[in-house]
């Protein structure tokens, strides 16, 4: 009976060792969950604070636009789109000729008064580091010369919408006499022929030709592109 002793004491000292190790791993695991948690949590609070901060930016530039050119805006044939930021010019004649990327007359004017106020609006301190991109972009109706096949129509409505919004860029960026803003607006300001890929229709579904022609200078800001990186983080831990 002595003679057992001994391995009954190491036994449950053997026993007693891998109880302390289990209750060590359990800790370890529960630090690591906790932290995981924790960590979890934090990312998804950044991800509300930057769709918060997203939505305040939004509306503060809309007001601000909205302030500087609500006066004009009707005799510019022109409206501001709050969800997007875009300022869009509706009326085709005014803006070019049948077929032509030239700037009218009445365009040229209308640029001259209204460029130099927006991009000094959205170069500001207070906008400067949000923006990803403004991008002035030509769009047309589906038609091209009433007779061309719809792929051809497509085609020529590119090439005419993507050389107009290089001549409206070109012009833009002429009226520019600082040289940091200019500088800067060559970064972010991009020219951008869509042809007819998003054309306005009417509540039956028709296309609506004639708004459908129309030049667009739409602000995007980084809020999404924060959001995005912050969501690749979370799913890396």
């Amino acid at each position: 009976m002595l003679k057992s002793w001994p391995l009954r004491n190491e036994a449950e000292s053997e026993w007693v060792s891998i109880s302390d190790l289990m209750s060590v791993l359990m800790m370890i695991f529960l630090f690591i969950a906790i932290s995981y948690m924790h960590n979890v949590q934090q990312n998804q609070l950044n991800v509300k604070k930057v769709a918060v901060a997203y939505q305040e930016l939004q509306t503060d530039l809309y007001l601000e636009l909205w302030e500087e050119f609500k006066e004009d805006l009707p005799s510019w044939k022109a409206a501001i789109e709050k969800e997007t930021l875009t300022i869009r010019f509706e009326e085709p004649e005014v803006l070019f000729g049948i077929g032509s990327a030239e700037l009218s007359d009445k365009f040229l004017i209308i640029l001259k008064d209204f460029f130099p106020r927006y991009v000094r609006i959205i170069s500001s301190d207070k906008y400067r580091k949000n923006i990803e991109e403004i991008r002035i972009e030509g769009h047309t109706s589906s038609e091209w010369n009433g007779e061309s096949q719809e792929m051809e129509a497509y085609f020529n409505n590119m090439s005419l919408s993507q050389n107009r919004t290089r001549s409206v860029l070109k012009h833009c960026l002429s009226l520019i006499h600082e040289p940091e803003t200019l500088s800067w607006s060559k970064q972010y300001i991009t020219a951008n022929g869509l042809s007819s890929s998003q054309l306005i229709k009417s509540a039956n579904g028709i296309e609506d030709k004639q708004k459908s022609r129309r030049v667009e200078f739409r602000t995007k800001t980084n809020a999404e592109k924060k959001v995005v990186e912050i969501i690749e983080r979370m799913e890396k831990i």
